[in-house]
């Protein structure tokens, strides 16, 4: 399990917000947030910070024993792909909301077009 899931499976078994995690680490909420999410790797010093915060020995971050292990469900971590994020999340909004309005022998004309698209992936492409 990823260190992130752990961390926030046991805040939330402590029922404890981030906003408490702050006030008893001295760790800022939205970098609290940064590591539950995965985006930042928090140093050994600051795990201690936050292993103290939460009541529970540094070794229990990286087991699957003690608070949170057998009474909440493992979840896991999504697979992120080219629509998560950044520039790919904002062309498929457009995208997304461009192909609401088309009607449905359109839809289909597209999604056609789309499938012929992917399959010369290899290919060079010419712009419209």
């Amino acid at each position: 399990m990823y260190l992130a899931d752990r961390l926030r499976r046991i805040r939330e078994f402590k029922k404890l917000s981030q906003g408490d995690m702050e006030n008893r680490s001295g760790l800022r909420r939205c970098y609290i947030s940064r590591v539950e999410n995965g985006h930042t790797v928090p140093a050994v010093e600051t795990l201690e910070k936050m292993a103290r915060a939460l009541e529970v020995p540094l070794y229990q971050l990286f087991i699957e024993s003690g608070p949170a292990s057998n009474t909440l469900p493992l979840h896991k971590r999504k697979k992120e792909d080219w629509t998560s994020r950044g520039k790919g999340s904002r062309l498929f909004g457009k995208i997304r909301q461009a192909t609401s309005r088309v009607d449905g022998q359109d839809r289909v004309l597209l999604l056609d077009f789309a499938a012929k698209m992917s399959k010369s992936a290899g290919r060079h492409v010419r712009a419209f």
